[in-house]
């Protein structure tokens, strides 16, 4: 489903993949019966193909990784959150346009 540069993140992996990043990275909290999470599909696959290389830009689904959905305190979805050196670095709840998540990921993005 998901765009080919889009990253699917996982609370096995989250730490080594979003915490000890190099690059910035960010994660959409979202589920599959969220409607506006659905919305927001089409602009996290399309800011995944124009930021490969320059960020890493993904998805966790809080229905199966609830540990990670916890531990961010994430209670309404979608979520976005920027990680950069492993800490948030910036944040917005629901869905969004693209203009949006692109001024975020500029203001940390090399």
């Amino acid at each position: 489903m998901a765009g080919a540069n889009t990253l699917d993140f996982n609370d096995a992996s989250f730490d080594q993949d979003v915490i000890s990043s190099e690059v910035p990275v960010l994660v959409d909290f979202w589920a599959e019966w969220c409607g506006p999470c659905r919305l927001m599909a089409p602009t996290i696959d399309a800011l995944a193909a124009e930021y490969n290389g320059k960020a890493k830009i993904g998805k966790l689904n809080v229905d199966h990784n609830g540990n990670t959905a916890q531990r961010y305190q994430i209670r309404g979805i979608p979520t976005l959150l920027l990680f950069k050196g492993g800490h948030v670095v910036d944040q917005r709840v629901g869905a969004v346009p693209k203009a949006e998540v692109k001024k975020m990921l500029d203001a940390h993005v090399a």
